[in-house]
């Protein structure tokens, strides 16, 4: 089975590299590709792709093919006031620190495909539970924001303890980020988003 596709168009290169990864990251299923113009787009067969992130600019250049496309189209604008945003349209502002960008994305995952409606089964590999009960709490703290010391004193274990744990939380599952971790514990369930 081929793994569903979503589109970022944006002539701006180096906000399209972050999103893709963040993309990626929060719907693991999923194949992002990317594309600078419209006009690229539409030469990759625009009908094979689940949802398209498109820049405020190209939306309103070619309002009639996203209005067509409304509900899988959500609209990248740099700004969170409500005249920078298209009220027919999902909108995420991309111009905030990446915390609050993961938050609203996996806002927006959970809104619109809840316990994963609509989207394809995970792979097996990935619904596998690699993390200890012990680390999958630590892990919960340290994604709401608590220090290796807070943490410690919440579980009444050691600082020491804490680190070990966290270091190997990170090389089991491959992280070298908090944000990450972040989205892994949240798509996984351990986190509700709210608390992040």
């Amino acid at each position: 089975m081929e793994r569903p596709k979503i589109a970022i168009i944006d002539p701006n290169t180096l906000a399209v590299l972050g999103l893709k990864q963040i993309l990626q990251n929060v719907m693991p299923i999923m194949k992002v590709d990317t594309f600078g113009s419209i006009t690229e787009l539409y030469a990759n067969h625009p009908e094979q792709y689940f949802h398209f992130f498109v820049a405020m600019n190209i939306v309103l250049e070619n309002r009639q093919f996203f209005t067509e496309h409304r509900r899988q189209t959500i609209v990248l604008t740099l700004s969170l006031e409500g005249g920078s945003q298209l009220s027919e349209f999902h909108s995420i502002c991309i111009n905030v620190p990446e915390q609050a960008l993961i938050r609203s994305l996996l806002t927006l995952q959970q809104h619109a495909h809840p316990q994963g409606k609509n989207l394809p089964p995970m792979p097996q590999i990935l619904q596998q539970k690699i993390l200890s009960d012990r680390e999958i709490e630590v892990m919960s703290l340290i994604v709401q924001g608590y220090i290796n010391k807070e943490i410690a004193d919440r579980l009444s274990i050691g600082l020491s303890t804490v680190i070990t744990h966290r270091k190997n939380i990170m090389d089991k599952l491959g992280m070298k980020s908090v944000s990450a971790l972040t989205i892994y514990a949240v798509m996984h369930g351990y986190v509700d988003i709210n608390k992040i």
